[in-house]
């Protein structure tokens, strides 16, 4: 455990749901964990007891990736977690694979709806097209993403490669979406087995990033905004490249600045923890570090991929360098346009970026 987990609270300590079973976490709120194939091997789910128009039964919050051995465990879950009660609604909180790639399985294995704010709802159906002639609909692969990375200094031959072939990734993760959903707004009240659960809309991770708080259980589903051991990405990609993702990803925990200290933090990856406003000081406090970093090292001209070792330590793969590079990105651009860094082309095509 890092100096910063210290100071987080974990109430069930390094308990964890066993595969295909749930753990209770809160009055009516129950905790599963299902694999990814990523160095992140894990996203938590979450179970919520629920009555809709006189129905009893669940609404799931985040869904897995498409893999059989997933639906394997969901199955596991219907049959073990649920008393017997049906699934009545699934709410994915934004469109990243992980969260939203079983959607349309367990949507239709329910007759169930769709929730899920409207930019991460028109995002993952173009996305989850599959590529035509090695073309991707968007995500950072395929070979706008190498022309992208490229443009930012990426040399790896091997890497570009493998990014180029991965053209495909996302929709083998999420094949479909549901061709209906329930668009979820900022603020909007919903009514969850007779507590109101507030949607708080958050950016610069996900286009539109729902995360749900309950006032009466004192309890966050956070998603990917706040996360106990990791920071949450914020990148720039090839689809949209003149983004400018960390201050609105940093102003948007601002959201959470009147939750109680005592609130309950459910997050995507790791453990269920109290120590919200710490955690969010932790992150405030590491992006200014990164950003003096970054705006030292570009006291000489540096690319994008320049800034990868500089904020990443370790060896990556190439799944961890698209991530990796988006972030360098970030990081640059926030500078860049906070007026502290100025940027040009050199004569290999490459973006550089020097301290103003």
């Amino acid at each position: 455990m890092n100096l910063n987990e210290q100071k987080l609270e974990y109430p069930w300590g390094d308990a964890l749901p066993e595969p295909g079973r749930a753990l209770q976490v809160a009055d009516g709120l129950r905790w599963i964990r299902m694999p990814l194939p990523f160095a992140l091997d894990h996203i938590n789910l979450w179970l919520l007891r629920d009555e809709i128009d006189g129905r009893q039964g669940w609404t799931i919050v985040d869904c897995g990736v498409t893999r059989d051995e997933v639906k394997a465990l969901w199955e596991q879950v219907f049959a073990e977690a649920l008393d017997g009660l049906p699934v009545l609604r699934v709410i994915a909180t934004h469109m990243h694979p992980d969260h939203i790639g079983l959607a349309h399985w367990l949507c239709e294995r329910w007759g169930a709806p769709l929730w899920i704010t409207m930019t991460d709802y028109a995002v993952a159906r173009l996305w989850s097209r599959p590529p035509v002639e090695g073309v991707t609909t968007g995500g950072p692969n395929g070979q706008s993403a190498v022309e992208h990375f490229t443009r930012h200094g990426l040399t790896d031959p091997d890497a570009k490669e493998k990014i180029r072939q991965r053209a495909g990734y996302y929709p083998s993760l999420v094949p479909d979406v549901p061709a209906r959903f329930r668009r979820i707004m900022n603020g909007e009240r919903i009514a969850i087995g007779g507590r109101e659960w507030r949607v708080i809309v958050g950016y610069g991770h996900a286009p539109e990033h729902a995360s749900l708080y309950c006032d009466t259980l004192h309890v966050l589903i956070s998603g990917d905004m706040v996360l106990p051991r990791i920071s949450t990405n914020v990148s720039v990609f090839d689809y949209e490249p003149e983004g400018n993702p960390l201050p609105l990803y940093l102003n948007s925990l601002r959201a959470y600045d009147d939750l109680p200290e005592d609130t309950l933090v459910l997050p995507s990856h790791g453990r269920p923890f109290r120590g919200l406003h710490e955690r969010i000081a932790q992150q405030h406090a590491h992006h200014a570090d990164r950003l003096r970093e970054v705006l030292d090292a570009c006291a000489q001209p540096h690319s994008a991929a320049d800034i990868v070792p500089v904020l990443f330590k370790r060896q990556l793969d190439v799944h961890q360098l698209t991530f990796a590079m988006g972030e360098a990105l970030a990081h640059l651009h926030a500078l860049y346009f906070d007026g502290k860094l100025t940027r040009s082309m050199d004569g290999n095509g490459v973006l550089r970026f020097q301290r103003a």
